[in-house]
């Protein structure tokens, strides 16, 4: 714990930290976090694999990010309001990390180079959703799914061959487009032979035209 986030709390704080953090497992399509619940606690991820989304005003799913172990999923709002403004669910079987918020305001509060981390933690994790989004945004259709593979291929699971933990309709929902468009395009890529689909599992056949295709496409 000390290495991920609480490097500047002495050991008799981190001591008690630990003694005070509870975890909850999640299986996959539970909700973590739901949009607009109160903010009373701090979360972060111990282990899965989860999607942050926010509702449309025509009532569908936005999804924002995907967050893996050790990122940390309240931290969006967990300052800036008293209830989430997006949704937290799990995507694969998940563990949970949870701290009473007071406590960790009070060491904010008291320790500055704790602040500091989360300061900068924060900042991370608003500049990669940023980044991301900004990506997919300047891509046509192809790219925009090519850098969807891409992204689990090498940020998540750091392998080519994988099981896609989203479905057609998540990934339209990622990089705004339709799920029709989105199961066209896998099939093509597929018929190219630039990856090989079995079932829930994708494997990345050429990776130098996938990634041709997420950087021009």
């Amino acid at each position: 714990m000390r290495s991920i986030f609480f490097a500047h709390v002495n050991s008799e704080e981190l001591t008690n930290i630990c003694d005070l953090k509870v975890e909850r497992q999640y299986s996959k399509g539970e909700i973590i976090i739901n949009e607009g619940d109160p903010i009373d606690e701090f979360l972060y991820m111990k282990e899965g694999l989860v999607k942050l989304s926010k509702a449309t005003l025509h009532g569908k799913d936005q999804i924002i990010s995907f967050s893996k172990p050790f990122d940390f999923v309240s931290l969006l709002s967990v300052f800036s309001s008293n209830k989430y403004k997006y949704s937290v669910t799990a995507i694969e079987e998940t563990t949970v990390c949870i701290l009473q918020l007071d406590m960790v305001k009070k060491y904010a509060q008291e320790n500055a180079m704790f602040s500091m981390d989360l300061m900068m933690h924060i900042s991370q994790m608003t500049d990669k959703i940023i980044l991301d989004n900004l990506d997919i945004k300047r891509k046509h259709l192809k790219g925009r799914i090519a850098h969807v593979l891409l992204y689990f291929s090498d940020y998540i699971y750091k392998k080519d061959e994988f099981e896609l933990p989203i479905s057609r309709r998540e990934i339209a929902e990622y990089i705004g487009m339709t799920t029709e468009n989105v199961i066209r395009t896998l099939s093509e890529f597929r018929k190219d032979k630039i990856i090989k689909i079995f079932g829930k599992d994708i494997l990345i056949a050429d990776k130098k035209r996938l990634q041709s295709i997420s950087e021009f496409g």
